[in-house]
């Protein structure tokens, strides 16, 4: 029956029964409402914008809706009573957006309004408080309270390592506390892993995301100049990290050998969760909210993982993840909105909500709800953890983020770039030069550019260099990029592995994004050829990492993947319309 029958049903019972079918009426409506999915906004409702973090979205798209629905039917879902008369529904329009891009977007608002990323939220939700203070530093304005916004779900920043490297380290150090001076134990032992009891590889391989965009990256930066100033020579002098931490040259020499243990970046988490989930080949052990971990040993992932992985809360400390619901000072929030903002984050603090919260594996706010499973050791957490580091001052937070070029690993990137004549169908040669200039917009000066296209042949259009210099050279390298020929994919590939053997610098990631649309015709190699080269260097220090883009439906993809498993990567799909996105988000490896 659909509901325009129900309501008809509803008006007749009504007509024939009169004022006393009211509650019959009124209960028939809400067993409507509360299984409907489509909740109408009342005309009269003030309406707020909450703006909250990618990974809020387990539990606060369902909260959101609830609470609509409540007030769409006159309910305030708080106190469970009936709205009085003339009391305003509120309305709740909620938007996930990275909490990097959100401040910013927040900070152009009130300096620079004209700019393309200006976001004007009643309710800003980061993962972390470090954006709001950064938010009021960058405007010189008080526009968070910082401290005061009240927390709505809690998760601690953690290295989730593989509990067969974990265990491996406690063996090492017996009833020591583990962190990352026991880290640094592995990459500086000769044969690595191997002189802990584990066959395999001599490296440790590391990864976080993007600390100018993504919560976890920028607690973990932070988290490292704590360590560095620890390590650093004995430079720490107080519980705070200080201005004179960060900007001391033997601290941020500290942080730049952590950052050399990483195997790639990403601006999400995204990867890193699909990634890690392969198993220890691929990474060692990487930042992420303990949520995150947890959803991993869930088996939430594309992969099953092969063992546990297990929370490293370091020795060092690390930093709560607390999502406060933050109102802003500003000129477009109505005193009428931050009532009705006060109301939804009262119920986002809810038993029922927190409830909802812990089930997504966030530690709750509420003190009415008891930390329980998934918060447990079975899924690879300790609820009875962790130490919690003091948040720096706000000019400190922005010095460590304004550091990150200085103190990140640096990368050898080499495109080799498939012209054959299959690119020219549907424009995807047109469209690869398009995404290979976005790409390359979001590389820093200091990384090492080279491009290299094949089709019957192979030309190096560019070397590898420093992309401060060769900038206009590898743009103007990718506009004479012209489609013709067969596809000599094999040979191609092998010959940017031998080059990058030779020039490739061993402290940097040394990596090749490889865009090809079609099946080798015309190579000497074979595939097999390409997997001993990877798989020689890929238990090494210095691992060469291949990245396939399979460009349209007729890419080999049984050839790509062969090569992106002896490189511990996957192969990325793209069309002609994402090749722009994916490429935009490999870019952020480097």
């Amino acid at each position: 029956m659909n509901r325009n029958r129900i309501w008809f049903f509803v008006i007749v019972v009504f007509a024939v029964l009169g004022v006393g079918a009211v509650l019959a009426v009124r209960g028939i409506a809400n067993l409507i409402s509360q299984n409907s999915p489509i909740v109408q906004k009342p005309n009269n409702a003030i309406e707020i914008d909450l703006v909250y973090a990618p990974e809020e979205e387990l539990y606060i798209s369902q909260t959101i809706t609830d609470f609509n629905r409540s007030m769409a039917d006159g309910v305030n879902p708080v106190t469970g009573k009936n709205l009085a008369r003339g009391e305003r529904p509120i309305w709740v329009n909620g938007r996930n957006m990275s909490s990097g891009i959100a401040a910013q977007g927040i900070i152009n608002a009130q300096i620079a309004p004209n700019n393309t990323n200006v976001v004007k939220p009643t309710i800003f939700s980061p993962s972390v408080r470090h954006w709001l203070a950064l938010v009021n530093f960058q405007t010189g304005q008080q526009i968070f309270d910082v401290n005061g916004s009240p927390a709505t779900a809690r998760a601690p920043v953690v290295m989730a390592i593989w509990e067969s490297r974990l265990n491996a380290l406690k063996a090492k150090h017996p009833g020591q506390e583990i962190g990352w001076q026991e880290l640094f134990g592995v990459f500086d032992a000769p044969n690595g892993w191997n002189d802990y009891g584990l066959s395999g590889r001599q490296a440790v391989y590391y990864g976080h995301t993007d600390p100018l965009v993504s919560s976890t990256a920028l607690s973990t930066l932070i988290s490292e100049f704590y360590a560095g100033a620890i390590y650093g020579n004995g430079s720490k002098t107080s519980d705070k990290l200080t201005l004179q931490n960060v900007n001391d040259p033997r601290v941020q020499q500290e942080v730049r050998n952590i950052e050399g243990l990483i195997k790639h970046y990403s601006a999400r988490t995204t990867e890193f969760k699909e990634y890690i989930a392969q198993g220890p080949e691929y990474l060692d052990f990487v930042a992420l909210e303990e949520n995150d971990l947890i959803y991993i040993n869930q088996g939430k992932t594309q992969y099953k993982p092969p063992e546990k992985l297990v929370a490293l809360y370091p020795k060092e400390g690390t930093f709560w993840h607390d999502h406060p619901f933050a109102v802003p000072s500003a000129s477009w929030v109505s005193d009428e909105q931050k009532a009705a903002a006060a109301v939804f984050t009262a119920y986002v603090q809810s038993e029922t909500v927190q409830k909802r919260v812990l089930e997504n594996g966030f530690r709750p706010v509420n003190p009415a709800v008891s930390i329980g499973y998934p918060i447990s050791s079975d899924l690879g957490v300790n609820p009875a953890e962790p130490r919690i580091l003091p948040v720096p001052e706000p000019a400190v937070i922005a010095a460590v983020q304004q550091s990150w070029q200085l103190v990140k690993k640096q990368a050898d990137v080499l495109l080799l770039v498939d012209t054959s004549g299959s690119m020219r169908s549907d424009d995807k040669i047109g469209r690869a030069r398009d995404a290979i200039k976005s790409f390359l917009e979001d590389q820093a000066g200091t990384n090492n550019i080279g491009l290299v296209r094949f089709s019957s042949d192979i030309e190096t259009v560019v070397p590898l260099a420093g992309f401060e210099t060769n900038r206009s050279e590898v743009l103007a390298g990718v506009d004479q990029l012209r489609a013709s020929g067969d596809t000599a994919l094999y040979d191609a590939l092998l010959q940017t592995i031998d080059d990058f053997g030779k020039s490739g610098d061993g402290s940097r990631i040394r990596a090749i994004v490889l865009l090809s649309d079609g099946q080798d015709t015309s190579s000497n190699a074979h595939v097999n050829d390409i997997v001993m080269k990877l798989q020689a260097v890929r238990n090494s220090r210095t691992p060469i990492l291949v990245i396939p883009i399979a460009y349209g439906s007729d890419a080999d993809i049984n050839a790509l993947n062969a090569i992106a498993r002896a490189s511990d990567t996957k192969v990325q799909s793209g069309d002609a319309e994402n090749i722009r996105n994916l490429l935009s988000v490999i870019s952020s490896y480097f």
